[in-house]
This record gives C-alpha cells, sequence and structure tokens, in this order.
C-alpha cells in the first residue's frame, strides 16, 4: 500500500510539474519589464497613447512598460518583431488602423495579423482633420474639391506610408468626390506635417493632436474633421459630411494585441489593466486636449471591431491600386 500510496504520489507531482508552465506566467505575471513596440515614430498618437496608457498599466500592474519606436512599412516591421516574440505578454504591439488595411493590401506578409495576433483592448481612437496650406487659397472643403477639379493632379497629399490610415484617408476622399491629387508618403505624421507648414505639399489628413496647434497659429488651414461627429478637441470644425462629402468617415484607433498563444489568463490581467487605466484622472487628463478619444472594452470586443475594419478598407484599397 505505501508503495502504491508513493507511487500515486509521484505520479501528482510528475502531472505537476508538467502543468506548471501553463499556469506559472500568469500567476507572478509582469515580473520584469513590458514592451509595447509601436510602427510609428516617437510624437505620434500611436506613440503618445502608448506612453500614457503604458505608464498607467505600469503602475497598475507594478513593473514599468517600455515603448520601443519601430516605424516603417505601415506599421508591418513592427508587427513582424511582435510575431516573432516569445508568446508570454511581455512583448506587445500597439495595433492601429494600418495592421486592418495593410492585410487586405499585400499578399507577401510573414504573418496573419487575424490568425496570428491576438487582441487585448481597444485603446483609443484619434479623428483625423483635412488641413491645407494656406498658400492654395481654399477655405472650406467645397473649395478644395474645386482647385483639385481645376487642376487635376497637381495637388500632392502626405500621409504616414503607404497603406497607412492617412493614406487610406486622402484615398477615400478621391473616391468619394472623384478628384485626383498625387500621394506623396512620408515615414510618420510629423514629417508630413513639417512638409505641408513648408509647403511641399498642400493637403494633408492627420491626427488631430499633430495638425491642430499649427492651425490654431496660423500656418495650417484646418478645413472639417473625419469622424462621424464633431472632435471634442475642435467642436468648431465641420465634419466631412456636414462640409460637403456625405458618409465620409475615417479616423485612427488604437489596441493592443500579443502573439497568438500567450495565455489566456495573462491577455485578461493586460485588459482588467488597461481597462482601468483608461478610467484614470491622469490618462483622461493626459488625451483629452490632444483629441484622443478612449475606448476600452474586451478582448471579444476588439476582435470583432478588427474584423469589421478589415472588411471595410477592402474596396477603397483596391481603389487605390494597393490590391494583391
Amino acid at each position: 500500500m505505501k508503495k502504491t500510496a508513493r507511487a500515486a504520489f509521484a505520479a501528482t507531482i510528475a502531472i505537476a510539474m508538467v502543468a506548471w508552465p501553463a499556469f506559472a506566467p500568469a500567476q507572478d505575471y509582469p515580473n520584469r519589464p513590458v514592451r509595447i513596440v509601436v510602427g510609428f515614430p516617437a510624437g505620434t498618437s500611436a506613440d503618445i497613447t502608448a506612453r500614457v496608457v503604458g505608464a498607467r498599466m505600469g503602475q497598475i500592474l507594478g513593473q514599468q512598460f517600455v515603448v520601443e519606436n519601430k516605424p516603417g512599412a505601415g506599421s508591418k516591421l513592427a508587427a513582424e518583431q511582435v510575431v516573432r516574440a516569445p508568446k508570454d505578454g511581455y512583448t506587445l504591439l500597439m495595433a492601429n488602423i494600418s495592421n486592418t488595411i495593410t492585410t487586405p493590401a499585400s499578399a507577401k506578409f510573414n504573418f496573419d495579423f487575424q490568425k496570428d495576433f491576438a487582441p487585448i483592448v481597444q485603446l483609443t481612437t484619434v479623428p483625423n482633420v483635412l488641413v491645407v496650406h494656406p498658400s492654395i487659397g481654399v477655405k472650406s472643403v467645397k473649395d478644395l474639391i474645386a482647385l483639385a477639379k481645376a487642376k487635376p493632379d497637381q495637388l500632392s497629399f502626405g500621409s504616414s506610408g503607404v497603406a497607412t490610415g492617412t493614406h487610406l484617408a486622402g484615398e477615400l476622399f478621391k473616391m468619394q468626390t472623384g478628384v485626383k491629387m498625387v500621394h506623396v508618403p512620408y515615414p510618420g505624421s510629423p514629417q508630413s506635417v513639417a512638409d505641408l507648414v513648408a509647403g511641399r505639399i498642400q493637403v494633408l489628413f492627420s491626427p488631430a493632436s499633430t495638425v491642430l496647434p499649427q492651425a490654431r497659429e496660423g500656418r495650417l488651414i484646418a478645413l472639417a474633421s473625419t469622424e462621424a461627429k464633431r472632435t471634442a478637441s475642435a467642436p468648431e470644425l465641420p465634419t466631412m459630411t456636414e462640409a460637403g462629402v456625405p458618409g465620409y468617415t475615417t479616423g485612427l484607433w488604437f489596441g493592443l494585441m500579443a502573439p497568438t498563444g500567450t495565455p489566456k489568463d495573462v491577455i485578461e490581467k493586460l485588459n482588467r489593466a488597461g481597462n482601468e487605466a483608461l478610467k484614470s484622472e491622469e490618462v483622461i487628463k493626459a488625451t483629452r486636449p490632444l483629441g484622443i478619444e478612449l475606448v476600452g472594452g474586451s478582448p471579444e470586443d476588439f476582435a470583432r471591431f478588427i474584423d469589421r475594419e478589415i472588411k471595410r478598407w477592402d474596396e477603397v484599397v483596391k481603389a487605390a491600386g494597393l490590391s494583391k
């Protein structure tokens, strides 16, 4: 009997030791710094979201959240880095609209965005603002449309890169109004805004946080915001629908994702921390003046949102000649 009892006890311990790695990560997670990889440069809305929300999540979970900027290829480089990382919750992607645009836009990815990434929580949305250089003499969206039709392919619009949210915002504008403009891609919003202020390009759809300060100083002319309702950071700006382009709505969004296979309880822990961070006074105060709106929700909510975004942009991707 004793031998049988000892054998049973040994078998129980062996099973527990095999099972332990599956449960240990979430019990003491995080026990070292967590990286958030951002596919855009410092100072962009993606970077600001990661730093502000990540700092609060770090306080909640008792570990530092470190932001790593890896711009390029419409956030593809950042996604490739994260998908190769260990599935342990210590390397996260700041997912964004570009990931859902470039999914149908390329057949040469080293990953499948929907299959290889697990949603954690949608953090923010950011309205784009349509701005122009004062030298072109337009004061409204209707003026811009008239000028672009009178001078096809003579106006250039900037973006944060090919197949990014700001690029497709311009392509959607072209598709819905019938104008022809030349696309000029940049590594990120700061560079495109700098060239617009300098007059090297004439038109730009850009996050409110990056262009409203220049518009208020008179260096740029803000014509409209791109969400369905007016942005709280610039309530005086009409929506695109109000400005004469019915049904035009688009904006940026950001949320955390991890490589698929990350333990579910780690995902849930990060989701709870993210939602708690979004309700904190310091996050609200830091984001509200920039026009960044806080979202939150479950991983399932975020997954459904991503699915809708991928389907939504397919037509615009094809119209822009970016489809595979």
